[in-house]
């Protein structure tokens, strides 16, 4: 039966079952569920509400709110931030409108659309432009088995309201294989304002990882009061243990096999490291170089200073859901102001420093580092010590930019999923090292 036949039989039968006895609805009832094959409470709905017009109802929908212009400016701005969340989006617009305003030449209505627009609605308008993006990450993490008994572990979560206690892991740069030589990125994250700093070592012995963090430790606009590792042995070593006795570092450790207890620069590994640099082998010190130009100089700044993220504040279980609350968004730079530990000379110069700078311009000079990156680093495994000099013909040959998938700085993703590993990258082979 056709929608317009229910729809005739309906008119046809709806003022004879407002005037019907109790018995006789009942019969008519039964019979209008018989034709039109309506559930019994919908039909009933039908029946006792308003007589049907003829013909199908006309859907009016709304026309859009925002233009094809505000939702370009939002993509771009979105693009050179690095494909935030969509809350997050809504919490760096008043940091970026001014430099959006004079860089993509917005006129005051565009602008003021762009304030008003809800962070719902950009998910909604930003769906094209969007892609999941899923990945694998494999960790190089070897236990280490001296100064345990010393170095306590710290089982529950870092509950701090000041600055300076921090978690801190390597990232691995090795392409496919671990053999050999090659680059890891030394990730240290501030609990309470989020702030990151990050330096690359080739190799992962005891001095140079050290030396990295006395480098973060002096780049830091707070003290640092204490770090919480993993237990790999990098970490876990008596030149560490001397070095945070020596300075007055808490040093605590996670407990083996659970990243939980460092969550917080686990998500950290992904946003500033592994998303931008990819899953490229870099094992030489021209790539170390270019890593650290990118740690110590614009990353820093643009990650700190212009980007806001979020913190769980609990989680609620209603029925078999979790759900997660978060404070409002906000930048390391705001969450280091609010803090009565802070420097007030050291904060004024941060904001003053902001002030200054351009995001649209650090975006793109940390692309065009990445750029350069990419030329010092090569997706297959790692070359033998022993293998015969190449030729000079190839010696002399430029090195091969990575395809576009791979050469991507912010790939798009959804809640900060991870990223696809670029397909010509062939996935690791498994071994008891790799496991761990």
């Amino acid at each position: 039966m056709s929608a317009n036949a229910k729809r005739e039989y309906l008119r046809a039968i709806h003022d004879r079952y407002r005037q019907a006895s109790r018995k006789e609805k009942q019969r008519i009832l039964d019979e209008f569920c018989r034709v039109s094959d309506y559930h019994r409470k919908y039909a009933i709905r039908l029946l006792r509400g308003p007589l049907p017009g003829p013909g199908r109802p006309v859907q009016r929908r709304r026309p859009p709110s925002y233009s094809a212009a505000v939702i370009e400016a939002l993509r771009q701005i979105g693009e050179a931030a690095g494909y935030p969340w969509s809350v997050r989006l809504k919490a760096l617009l008043p940091l970026w409108l001014p430099w959006a305003r004079r860089r993509l030449r917005l006129p005051a209505a565009v602008v003021e659309q762009l304030q008003a627009i809800s962070a719902r609605q950009m998910d909604r308008r930003l769906a094209a432009h969007k892609r999941q993006l899923r990945g694998r990450r494999y960790g190089r993490t070897k236990p280490g088995t001296l100064l345990k008994h010393h170095i306590p572990i710290k089982t529950d979560h870092w509950d701090v309201t000041a600055p300076g206690f921090t978690e801190l892991d390597l990232v691995a740069h090795c392409g496919n294989s671990a053999d050999g030589e090659f680059a890891h990125s030394l990730n240290v994250a501030d609990i309470h304002t989020t702030w990151t700093e990050t330096r690359a070592v080739l190799g992962k012995s005891q001095i140079r990882v050290q030396q990295a963090l006395e480098e973060v430790r002096h780049a830091l606009p707070f003290r640092l009061h204490g770090i919480d590792s993993d237990n790999g042995s990098e970490f876990i070593n008596d030149h560490l243990y001397r070095y945070c006795r020596a300075q007055e570092i808490q040093f605590t450790r996670g407990r083996p096999y659970k990243k939980d207890d460092n969550a917080h620069v686990e998500q950290k590994n992904w946003t500033h490291v592994r998303k931008l640099v990819g899953y490229l082998r870099y094992d030489t010190p021209a790539a170390v170089a270019a890593l650290n130009d990118l740690y110590r100089h614009e990353l820093r700044l643009l990650q700190n200073l212009f980007l806001p993220s979020v913190k769980l504040r609990r989680k609620e279980r209603v029925g078999a859901r979790v759900r997660r609350r978060y404070d409002p968004p906000q930048t390391p730079l705001d969450r280091l102001r609010g803090c009565p530990q802070a420097d007030p000379k050291t904060v004024a110069a941060l904001e003053a420093l902001r002030q200054r700078l351009d995001p649209f311009q650090l975006a793109q000079t940390i692309d065009a580092k990445l750029e350069r990156l990419f030329a010092l680093g090569r997706p297959g495994h790692a070359t033998p010590a022993d293998a015969p000099a190449p030729p000079a013909a190839a010696a002399a040959a430029p090195r091969v930019a990575p395809p576009p998938s791979q050469r991507r700085r912010f790939p798009p993703l959804r809640f900060g999923r991870g990223a696809r590993r670029p397909p010509s990258t062939p996935a690791p082979r498994v071994t008891s090292q790799t496991a761990r």
